[in-house]
């Protein structure tokens, strides 16, 4: 994840699926210095940890080659 999202997630009243290592997480800080992002499970925010911000997946970057489908016009 580039710094500028992570950023906008850290900062957005909307919660939005992001993951680290399949785990859903908050991500409460991102330190742009190190690019890194202090971040906790959802089900666990006593967990805090400090994570490179290249290891956290926003849902929507998620995309599985089998769920994409592709139409092609057929030839008239």
């Amino acid at each position: 994840m580039n710094i500028q999202r992570a950023q906008e997630i850290a900062v957005s009243p909307a919660m939005v699926d992001v993951t680290y290592n399949g785990t859903p997480i908050y991500i409460q800080h991102v330190d742009e210095k190190n690019d890194t992002a202090r971040i906790y499970p959802l089900d666990q925010p006593e967990n805090e940890q400090s994570v490179p911000l290249s290891s956290l997946v926003e849902s929507s970057q998620m995309l599985d080659i089998a769920d994409i489908k592709m139409i092609c016009p057929s030839p008239k």
